[in-house]
């Protein structure tokens, strides 16, 4: 069975930082892509940033600078480095797996998924 936990959420001012972390189990996690995504109230879900199986990864535009994507296999978890956080970054943040190891940022592709942890940035 796979599962997908996620923690590290919160509430956090403006400027702050929050690292979220994903951890994995039932799947071979050092050769699927995993990806961070995110949904706002009344808006579609979007892919913030992803890790392929190979180690490259990659990020949208708006967090680029900001936001960092790491993985450990050691610990089969990946994470979610993100400071300089802004009021627009509230959403709720999901990680995901792709079986796939290249990794895409359509989450559809995606195989797996936690069941999300809020963050909450207040101005």
């Amino acid at each position: 069975q796979v599962q997908l936990i996620e923690s590290g959420g919160g509430l956090v001012q403006a400027g702050g930082s929050l690292r979220l972390s994903c951890a994995a189990s039932g799947i071979i996690f050092n050769f699927n892509a995993m990806g961070w995504f995110r949904q706002a109230p009344g808006k579609q879900r979007e892919m913030v940033a992803l890790v392929s199986g190979g180690g490259a990864t990659n990020a949208v535009d708006s967090v680029k600078g900001r936001f960092t994507i790491s993985r450990d296999g050691a610990k089969n978890t990946v994470y979610l480095q993100m400071n300089s956080l802004k009021p627009e970054d509230t959403a709720v943040y999901y990680c995901a797996a792709d079986r796939n190891p290249i990794g895409t940022i359509d989450a559809y592709e995606y195989d797996y998924w936690g069941q999300g942890t809020q963050v909450t940035v207040s101005s």
